[in-house]
């Protein structure tokens, strides 16, 4: 049977059978001390009381009020405490046997509760002793007969040695349970990591540390909403085998993946060459820095598509693939949509198809975004004016404008520059580029317009 899938048991001596074995060996040490005379006639009573109170004690913690008494075993323990400190006293306090009885005690109070148990246990031994010791008083002689010494050793060596056995079955038990915990918790890791996989960063983030329930629920919220496709993808499927036109798309999914990331943009799907993202949920850094984190997030995708362009066509793919994206602002629903065994976090509304619609009239290059989007990101990035488009479910013509780029990359002190023609592309973000990087760029570049010049002549 596989131990993964099976609690492991934790073995320890119940109290009413270690309550009896410790009464069962002061029982023996008392047979001994009055067949050898040392006790009184009279202590014959401790004998009784010896075997009767474990099952006096038993009942008592299981079918009186007292099993209702928070740490009862503890209460229990000192009360043993206190009738084996009086017994200690009331057989004079003769040396070996007292001192294995006390043995038995602060061994079972360690076992029981640790040093806090054992410290009143000690105290309970200090008041005890001297009251069990006034009734009797003290022995005429603290030694006791060999025959007692070798009974009272080996009934307290019987004890501990069983406790011991016991605590040692415990502690590997203990040991199983913690590498079975580990292990699963590792298989649980494993598996969180894979699940991820499938859902965006944010949600499972939130679903794991506990924020958000896996439940059918939404709301309402102010999101900002990306979508993207790729123009001429529909010739190129046409053009390339299957698994090659597959290895593509993961490759351009994995891409804008990483930078949507890099942004905190929540990804709810691809379908097709598409990909729909969000900004606003389940985290949020307020509506202008989720729209300008958006636009930023479509404009870094334009530029990266460039460089993908590139290694694609060192590759041998020539159809000049392009992106176009389309934004939108608004309130939408958000939640998980679905059935209680199959759940989709997604949102819905109408700016979801204002974004959509957008994305479709981009032309290749483009980024489209609507004007309540332009209005949150517009002293940080340049926009055009496209004029107003009719849009299903608004009731008068939607205003929408063309992202050009950042204020600050625009005029003579932009940091990027790119050219693209047919045999020459080149695209250069100077503030990425390092200073070892520096040096080969120029002496690639000094080596290009060499050649071209000897070319030229």
């Amino acid at each position: 049977m596989d131990s993964q899938n099976n609690p492991i048991a934790i073995p320890s001596m119940p109290d009413y059978k270690g309550r009896i074995l410790a009464y069962s060996a002061t029982a023996a040490i008392i047979v001994t001390g009055l067949s050898q005379g040392i006790f009184a006639g009279w202590m014959a009573w401790l004998l009784a009381g010896a075997l009767i109170w474990p099952h006096v004690a038993h009942y008592l913690t299981r079918r009186t009020f007292l099993r209702l008494s928070p740490r009862i075993r503890q209460k229990m323990q000192l009360a043993d405490c206190a009738i084996g400190g009086s017994f200690v006293g009331l057989i004079g306090l003769v040396a070996v046997p007292g001192i294995a009885v006390i043995l038995m005690l602060m061994f079972s109070c360690l076992i029981v509760g640790g040093i806090r148990q054992w410290l009143w246990g000690v105290l309970l031994l200090i008041i005890a002793i001297p009251v069990g010791c006034s009734i009797n008083g003290p022995s005429a002689s603290l030694e006791s007969p060999l025959v007692l010494s070798i009974v009272s050793i080996l009934a307290t060596g019987l004890y501990i040695c069983v406790t011991a056995f016991y605590a040692h079955q415990q502690a590997r038990a203990l040991m199983l349970a913690k590498t079975q915990i580990q292990n699963q918790r590792e298989q649980s890791i494993a598996l969180s990591h894979k699940l991820s996989k499938y859902l965006s960063p944010q949600v499972w983030q939130s679903i794991f540390t506990g924020e958000r329930d896996v439940r059918l629920e939404t709301q309402r919220k102010k999101l900002v909403i990306f979508f993207s496709d790729i123009k001429g993808f529909t010739e190129l499927s046409e053009e390339m085998e299957p698994e090659a036109l597959t290895e593509l798309l993961n490759h351009y999914f994995n891409e804008m993946s990483e930078v949507a990331h890099r942004y905190g943009g929540t990804i709810d799907k691809f379908v097709g060459d598409s990909i729909m993202i969000f900004f606003g949920d389940p985290t949020s850094r307020g509506q202008r820095e989720d729209a300008s984190a958006c636009v930023s997030m479509a404009i870094d995708m334009r530029k990266h598509m460039k460089i993908m362009r590139q290694q694609w066509r060192s590759q041998g793919i020539k159809t000049p693939l392009e992106i176009r994206m389309g934004i939108s602002t608004g309130y939408t629903t958000v939640g998980n949509f679905g059935a209680e065994n199959r759940m989709d976090y997604t949102i819905i509304g109408k700016e979801v198809n204002l974004a959509s619609r957008l994305e479709s009239l981009a032309k290749p290059g483009e980024i489209l975004i609507s004007y309540e989007t332009f209005s949150l990101i517009k002293d940080r990035i340049m926009c055009r004016d496209k004029g107003e488009i009719t849009v299903k479910g608004f009731g008068r013509p939607v205003p929408i404008y063309e992202v050009v780029d950042f204020r600050r990359d625009l005029g003579p002190n932009r940091s990027f520059l790119e050219h693209e023609h047919s045999g020459f592309s080149m695209y250069l973000d100077s503030e990425k580029v390092t200073d070892k990087e520096r040096e080969a760029i120029l002496s690639a570049l000094e080596d290009a317009a060499d050649r071209l010049r000897r070319e030229d002549a």
